[in-house]
């Protein structure tokens, strides 16, 4: 893919998701005591207030620091990635909502040694772990790189690697030209 990346898009949707994740984690922690619940749609959909110690989804607990210095490397990845990716909107839309949610936990993990999570779904027993928003942003980044793996031409690429039409250098989107008829 050419072009230079959408940066804007790239950091202004992580700085947006950066700020909602702290300003709910900030709401919960002072509203909910630590364990504690409030019902938001009966027992379907509840708030709590749960300090995760591990990875996505309460993963490997107590592994904060480790997880914090993985972030760290990740958001590298994650920008050295979008530096590459070229002029596409839907990475740098995908990029940007996976910066975002890393950087939005790894606050937490640096700040608090945990990460605040707060949205509990389920029916009785039957429960999804719980998540915040940073959580939430990086679940729908890895959809849309999915989708982008399965169907390229999202991402501005031809099911063969190439470049779609509109994105070939020193091309401006329209019809082919070598397609028109010429008289001679």
């Amino acid at each position: 893919m050419t072009g230079r990346p959408i940066w804007p898009i790239f950091l202004g949707l992580a700085a947006t998701i950066i700020v909602a994740d702290q300003l709910t984690k900030a709401w919960i922690a002072s509203s909910i005591p630590p364990g504690e619940s409030m019902s938001v749609v009966g027992d379907y959909l509840r708030l709590v207030h749960s300090q995760n110690t591990g990875a996505l989804f309460g993963l490997f607990r107590e592994s904060a620091i480790l997880f914090g210095l993985a972030s760290m490397l990740v958001i590298g990845l994650i920008v050295a990635y979008h530096a590459r990716s070229g002029r596409s909107r839907y990475m740098s839309i995908a990029l940007g909502l996976l910066l975002g949610g890393a950087i939005g936990n790894l606050i937490d993990r640096l700040r608090l040694g945990y990460v605040v999570d707060f949205v509990d779904a389920g029916i009785g027993s039957v429960r999804w772990y719980t998540f915040n928003v940073a959580d939430a942003a990086i679940s729908f980044a890895i959809l849309f790189l999915i989708a982008a793996a399965i169907w390229p031409s999202l991402a501005g690429q031809r099911q063969d690697g190439g470049q779609t039409p509109d994105q070939e250098p020193g091309r401006e989107p329209g019809p082919n030209p070598a397609a028109q008829d010429v008289d001679v």
